[in-house]
């Protein structure tokens, strides 16, 4: 099998760096104060519960604005979305490209923004939405005209999904929904909330769960708290449903199979996070054989003190395995679908976000105290990545879905969860 870089996506990366160059790297120069030193305080609206202020994300759809009058922004998605279905070996290359340049306009480490499109419930919708969900939904989210959220996990469930403690009765046409949802994320800003809710079925088991579009200014919708987090500013919830009416038309997707919504979502996500963590680390490798061939310690380059120089010689090697492994699997992906390797999708998203975690970690003491200040971006893309290792799975459950594939137990016990 070949395994080189497709030409068109090459050329297209290419004609990616000239357009954030031209359009969307002057951006930094006019609000320095959300991409320097202070980008986490000047982003956050303190004053509001740690949620982002209303100018940063005006700023950030202004990127997604030109990106998209430029053609890039919708490069994954499907041609009926306006879409180039790009590939995901092309999407693996194009989120690697994208970080080895670091945090900027162009991905600045806010909710997955970024000036191509990483839009997985855009792709829910397109899959599993009713025309008229789609009508109503899908190209105003795209445009970003409206966000939507993601209610998954709970309180005292995350990686085990199918353990969670929502439910829906019915009353008549309609559903009530009752429960807690953690860590809805963009819910502050969005018109509706995809909830997961129990509808029938027992508990620990797939069927039975279903999703919902709740609208979020519906009565008995509330958000009591937002949790603050590592890296801020923060639109990670707690949302409280409370009798929460909603029609039947707000089923999305099968009933009792919601969570292949949620399996489409996190399959999307994981294997675009590895390619994201790998140009991070990159990033932060490159940065330090830049800084360890400047700096003169003891009368001799820092890079010849063999205690510094292995250790960069260790990530890069870690590197170059997880990026041939990435475009591999991605390749699988095209190939086989989504779901085939599933196994391998664990395994570079794992090792990826590790290694953008321990590459952060050794740029930081490389530098010495200025690889601690936030005038180096190495802190900042430790706090984000370090997310990665939990959202979309934890690293140990990329370690049980491993284990599934390698001892066949996730056959013999019915669909894995999410």
């Amino acid at each position: 099998m070949d395994w080189s870089i497709p030409d068109d996506v090459q050329r297209f990366v290419v004609d990616l760096d000239a357009f954030i160059d031209r359009d969307i790297t002057p951006l930094e120069t006019e609000y320095p104060q959300y991409f320097d030193h202070r980008r986490e305080y000047a982003r956050t609206d303190w004053e509001r519960d740690g949620f982002p202020k209303q100018q940063w994300r005006e700023l950030l759809l202004e990127i997604r604005r030109r990106a998209d009058a430029a053609g890039f922004f919708r490069f994954p998605l499907p041609k009926a979305l306006g879409g180039q279905d790009g590939s995901n070996l092309a999407m693996a290359v194009i989120r690697e490209h994208l970080l080895t340049r670091g945090s900027g306009a162009h991905f600045p480490h806010a909710d997955e923004a970024s000036v191509i499109a990483n839009l997985p419930l855009a792709l829910v919708l397109h899959e599993y939405g009713t025309d008229e969900q789609r009508e109503q939904y899908l190209e105003p989210l795209i445009r970003g005209d409206i966000e939507i959220a993601f209610g998954l996990t709970e309180p005292g469930h995350g990686s085990a999904a199918t353990y969670l403690e929502t439910t829906a009765r019915r009353d008549g046409d309609d559903w009530i929904i009752n429960g807690t949802k953690r860590f809805n994320s963009l819910v502050d800003c969005s018109a509706v909330d995809v909830v997961f809710a129990r509808t029938s079925g027992t508990t620990g088991k797939a069927d039975g769960i279903t999703a919902f579009l709740v609208p979020t200014d519906a009565p008995g919708f509330s958000i009591p708290f937002n949790h603050w987090t590592f890296n801020m500013p923060s639109d990670h919830s707690e949302v409280q449903l409370d009798d929460v009416r909603v029609p039947g038309t707000a089923v999305l997707g099968e009933l009792g199979r919601g969570l292949d919504c949620a399996q489409l979502f996190v399959h999307e996500n994981r294997i675009r996070q590895a390619a994201s963590s790998l140009g991070a680390a990159q990033y932060c490798i490159d940065r330090s054989v830049e800084y360890a061939q400047e700096r003169v310690v003891f009368g001799k380059s820092l890079h010849e003190h063999q205690g510094v120089e292995w250790q960069l010689v260790e990530l890069q090697t870690d590197a170059e395995l997880i990026r041939n492994t990435l475009y591999k699997t991605a390749a699988m992906m095209d190939e086989l679908g989504k779901t085939a390797v599933t196994d391998k999708v664990a395994m570079v998203n794992m090792r990826a976000n590790q290694l953008a975690c321990r590459a952060a970690d050794r740029a930081i003491q490389i530098h010495g105290g200025v690889g601690y200040t936030r005038h180096k971006q190495f802190e900042h893309l430790y706090r984000h990545h370090r997310r990665y290792r939990i959202t979309e799975g934890t690293d140990e459950l990329q370690l049980r879905r491993i284990a599934s594939t390698m001892f066949d137990f996730g056959a013999r016990r019915g669909r894995p969860s999410a």
